[in-house]
């Protein structure tokens, strides 16, 4: 693992860079993987995770989403969302990521795979959790032939009258879309997936949905943030 400092129009943001093994001969090869953070931000277990996407073969950028905070971690990430103040302040950090930041962010994110001498092919995947699903859909809409791939794992909010709604954009996406919801997830109830159904088959994009029940220990249950590797 690096530690990694990417410039964007308003800071550095700090991130961290996994590689495949090389087998003795430097850094290892691969296509390259954005992995994205829930709202708790860059901690152990996300780090657990892009290790694991190295290990498969892929070159994970895991970048701090909340770098204007400061570097991660930040402090007081820790708690639950029935504690009033720690709510409001994680509801507080989602908010700082506007659509304009977040398309910001990808656009650096983005170049700096492309100058990494390590990452193999011209097209990049994205993975988001809870709130950062919605953002990967963003980004492969947004740069549909820079993303050859993007999911969205419990994803919340993705069909909603709003208009960014990540539902609206589909139709710009070229690469493939997966989308893995939890069955008993408020931020995305049965009525928000079929909406969003209906969006990816007019749109036509090629796309994949599961809908996740608790089928062994490690899912935790079918709740929201059921994928996780630990609860915080």
């Amino acid at each position: 693992m690096q530690d990694v400092d990417i410039k964007t129009r308003e800071g550095t943001m700090d991130a961290k860079l996994f590689h495949p093994d090389g087998h003795g001969q430097g850094l290892g090869q691969g296509p390259a993987v954005i992995l994205l953070t829930d709202a708790m931000g860059t901690r152990p277990v996300f780090e657990a995770m892009a290790r694991r996407l190295a290990k498969a073969g892929y070159v994970v950028l895991l970048p701090n989403v909340f770098y204007r905070e400061g570097r991660a971690p930040l402090p007081n990430m820790h708690g639950s969302f029935a504690d009033e103040a720690f709510r409001k302040r994680i509801l507080g950090l989602i908010a700082t990521l506007t659509p304009e930041r977040v398309m910001m962010d990808a656009a650096a994110e983005l170049d700096f795979l492309a100058g990494q001498p390590e990452v193999k092919g011209q097209r990049v995947g994205v993975a988001g959790y809870c709130m950062s699903g919605a953002m990967a859909v963003h980004m492969a809409a947004a740069f549909p032939d820079r993303i050859a791939a993007a999911a969205s794992f419990h994803g919340g909010r993705l069909a909603t009258d709003d208009p960014h709604s990540p539902h609206l954009v589909v139709g710009k996406v070229k690469g493939e879309l997966y989308f893995g919801h939890a069955d008993q997830d408020g931020s995305m109830p049965a009525e928000a997936i079929a909406r969003l159904e209906a969006a990816l088959k007019e749109a036509g994009v090629k796309a994949q949905s599961e809908l996740l029940r608790r089928r062994s220990p490690r899912l935790r249950g079918g709740g929201h943030g059921l994928l996780r590797q630990g609860r915080l």
